[in-house]
């Protein structure tokens, strides 16, 4: 089944208005702090009703915990071909989605990364999401060794890897230097991390 020309068109229209509640928000918590922003006021300067905002937000906090790099990196890693070990496909996806981000792209994350860590509510949040992030991981490593969803070797592996994130940004990924020492440090669990 091929879409149509309109089924493209709602998406577009659903990825702006996703983005314009967003840029809005981030705009209003940065100015007003988080906690004195309300979802009324959001919707009020994206114009968008309060309804249109849940359909996209299910609370004020996804606003900022949702990360929209989550899909493309899972995308990117089964897009590695078969023979690639686990973590050198995770290497190589974070590569390709983070090197074809733009300055702006990469301005507006750090600033997502630094409320999610600056905000006590969304810290607290954020170790929901990373539970959240093994699984997602340990999928998409189990889907490529052939292994049965849930796998504990897979997710020891996806545990393992967001542990070297932690380790290496525990404030989340504010510079693009962050990016590099990841890098070095998913080499390290790829080398069977010798001391």
């Amino acid at each position: 089944m091929t879409s149509s020309p309109s089924a493209g068109l709602r998406e577009r229209k659903k990825a702006r208005t996703r983005a314009a509640i967003r840029e809005h928000a981030m705009r209003l918590f940065d100015r007003q702090g988080f906690a004195a922003t309300t979802i009324d006021q959001i919707a009020a300067s994206a114009e968008v009703s309060q309804s249109t905002f849940f359909r996209y937000f299910p609370t004020k906090e996804d606003v900022v915990l949702s990360d929209d790099y989550d899909p493309l990196l899972i995308a990117a890693v089964r897009d590695q071909p078969p023979d690639v070990p686990p973590i050198e496909a995770i290497r190589r996806a974070m590569r390709a989605v983070f090197d074809q981000m733009s300055t702006e792209d990469w301005d507006r994350e750090q600033d997502r990364q630094r409320m999610v860590f600056g905000v006590p509510e969304l810290r607290a949040r954020a170790t929901q999401k990373y539970a959240e992030l093994i699984s997602m991981v340990a999928a998409v490593i189990a889907e490529r060794a052939g292994r049965p969803a849930g796998d504990l070797r897979a997710r020891v592996l996806a545990g393992a890897v967001l542990g070297a994130v932690l380790a290496v940004a525990p404030s989340g990924m504010t510079d693009r230097g962050d990016i590099a020492r990841l890098d070095e440090a998913l080499k390290l669990l790829q080398d069977g991390l010798p001391l």
